[in-house]
C-alpha cells in the first residue's frame, strides 16, 4: 500500500525554542551530558558506483546540480567521503576485470578504462561541487576470474593461493592508478563481503585466509610500494559476526596492520556486537561500509517506514562506536539499477529518464539530518533518553554547538524535556517523524 503524499512529506518546520532553569521535572526527560564524551565522527558519505555513474551521465545539467548540491553543498550533507569499487560489482553495467590476461604476472595490460568512463566523472563532479577532495574508500567485490576456485567472477569462489601475491599487487595498482590522477585513497576494505556467495561478483575468505592474505602479501605490498597511509579495514559485511571476525583477524602481527572493521547492515542491529569490538580492540575504527533497501524485500512505496529502519540503524551505529557512514548507491534509475543481476535497489535518488525526472526519496530528507547537524570532528555526547519510542543521538560539533538527531517512531505525538547542566528545553515531536536541534552556547534550541 502507498503511503499519502501528505504523511509521506510533512511541512518543514524551523523553530526556536529558550532554555529555562531547572525546575524539578522527571517526567518526559532527556538528559544530555557534554562533559561524557566517546568517539570523533570523521563524516558521512555514499558510493560512486558505476551503475550511478552511468545514471549521472544520463541526466541533463540541472538536474545533476540538483543530486551535487544535496550531497555535496553547502545547505546539503555535507558528505565528505565516497566509496568506489575496484573491478566490477553488483552494481555495474557489466561485468569487467583491469586485467583479463592470465599470463600477466606484472600486470602490464591492467586498464583503468573501466572505472573512467563512469565512476571517475561523477566522482569529478562531485569534488568540484564539495570544493575539496573526497576522501576514497576502495573495496573489491571478486579478484578476475582466472585468479579464483570457481573460474568467474559470480557465484563466490575463492582466491586461488598462487594468486595471492598477484592480487595484492593488483589492489595496490587501484590504488596507484587513482594516486596517480590526485585522488585521495583514505582507505580499503580486504575484500567486501568474504562471508557471502552471491549470484553477482564475490569472493569467499575464511578469516584464516584473510589474515595470511592480509599478513604476507597485501601490507608487505603496501609497504614495499609507500602506501602504509592508505588504511586497510577487515570484514566489510553483517555485523552479526563482525565480533568474532575482529577476533581471528587481529592478532599480535596483524594488529599494527589493520585501523579498523567495517560492516554493514543487512541482518539487523547487533549493536552490541560494536560495543565488543570497542570493548576488546579500543583503538580500531568503527565504520559503516554499506546501507540500503533491497527492493526484493522490502516495499518500495513504504517510504517513510524504511527510512525509519535506516535511521534506527543509523542511530544505533552512532551511539555504539560508528565513526564514519558510507551510503551505499548515491544514485540509481527509477528501477533500482543498473545492476547485471537485477538485484534491485533503493537510493536517496532514483532518475526517471524517460520523463527526465529525479526522484527524492524519503531516506534522502532523514540522512540530511545526520549529515548535515553532525560535522566532520565532532564528538559524541553521553545521553539518556525516557522512552524506547525514541531513538536519539547527540553530538558535540567543533564549534562548541551541540547537534541532537530524534527520531519518533510512534505514531503519537512525543513530548521531550532537554535537560543539561541545570537547565530545561520542553519540545514536541511529531509521530513517526525525525528532528533534528542544534544546542548554542547561548542556550537556544
Amino acid at each position: 500500500m502507498a503511503e499519502s503524499p501528505e504523511r509521506l512529506y510533512p511541512e518543514r518546520r524551523e523553530e526556536q525554542y529558550t532554555f529555562i532553569p531547572e525546575d524539578g521535572t522527571e517526567n518526559e526527560v532527556v538528559n544530555l551530558y557534554p562533559d561524557v564524551t566517546f568517539q570523533t565522527m570523521e563524516g558521512f558519505g555514499g558510493a560512486v558506483t558505476d551503475a550511478a555513474g552511468y545514471v549521472f551521465s544520463r541526466m541533463d545539467k540541472a538536474r545533476q546540480e540538483e543530486l551535487l548540491d544535496m550531497y555535496f553543498g553547502e545547505e546539503g550533507m555535507h558528505y565528505n567521503r565516497v566509496r568506489l569499487h575496484m573491478d566490477s560489482c553488483d552494481f555495474s553495467t557489466r561485468l569487467y576485470s583491469a586485467v583479463e590476461d592470465e599470463t600477466d604476472d606484472n600486470l602490464d595490460t591492467f586498464s583503468f578504462a573501466h572505472t573512467e568512463k563512469h565512476m571517475i566523472p561523477l566522482l569529478e563532479a562531485a569534488q568540484k561541487r564539495a570544493g575539496k577532495k573526497l576522501k576514497i574508500m576502495l573495496s573489491a567485490w571478486s579478484p578476475p576470474e582466472f585468479m579464483k576456485t570457481n573460474g568467474s567472477r559470480i557465484g563466490g569462489g575463492s582466491l586461488k593461493k598462487e594468486y595471492y601475491g598477484r592480487w595484492a599487487r593488483y589492489l595496490c595498482r587501484y590504488i596507484e592508478e587513482f594516486e596517480k590522477r590526485g585522488y585521495e585513497v583514505e582507505r580499503m576494505s580486504l575484500q567486501n563481503e568474504p562471508a557471502a556467495v552471491q549470484t553477482w561478483d564475490s569472493c569467499v575468505y575464511t578469516v584464516e585466509e584473510e589474515k595470511i592474505f592480509l599478513r604476507d602479501h597485501l601490507f608487505p605490498e603496501m609497504k614495499k610500494r609507500g602506501l602504509e597511509h592508505v588504511e586497510i579495514f577487515g570484514w566489510d559485511h553483517n555485523k552479526e559476526r563482525l565480533f568474532e571476525r575482529a577476533r581471528g583477524l587481529i592478532d599480535e602481527r596483524t594488529d599494527s596492520m589493520i585501523t579498523g572493521l567495517a560492516f554493514h547492515w543487512y541482518s539487523g542491529d547487533h549493536f552490541e556486537a560494536l560495543d565488543l569490538v570497542r570493548q576488546m580492540y579500543p583503538d580500531k575504527k568503527l565504520i559503516l561500509s554499506e546501507s540500503c533497501l533491497e527492493f526484493g524485500k522490502y516495499d518500495k512505496d513504504l517510504e517513510t517506514e524504511n527510512a525509519i529502519r535506516l535511521s534506527h540503524d543509523m542511530i544505533g551505529n552512532l551511539n555504539h562506536g560508528m565513526s564514519a557512514f558510507y551510503d551505499w548507491n548515491i544514485l540509481l534509475d527509477g528501477q533500482g539499477g543498473p545492476n547485471h543481476q537485477d538485484n534491485f535497489c533503493d537510493s536517496p535518488y532514483l532518475y526517471h529518464e524517460e520523463e527526465g525526472r529525479l526522484e527524492e526519496r524519503r531516506i534522502c530528507r532523514y540522512y540530511w539530518h545526520f549529515a548535515h547537524f553532525i560535522e566532520a570532528g565532532a564528538v559524541r555526547i553521553a545521553h539518556t533518553k525516557y522512552t524506547e519510542k525514541l531513538d536519539m543521538t547527540a553530538w558535540k560539533n567543533p564549534s562548541g554547538d551541540i547537534a541532537c538527531i530524534f527520531m519518533n517512531k510512534s505514531d503519537e505525538t512525543l513530548p521531550a524535556v532537554i535537560r543539561m547542566e541545570g537547565e530545561l528545553c520542553p519540545i514536541e515531536l511529531e509521530p513517526r517523524a525525525i528532528a533534528s536541534c542544534v544546542i548554542k552556547e547561548e542556550r537556544e534550541a
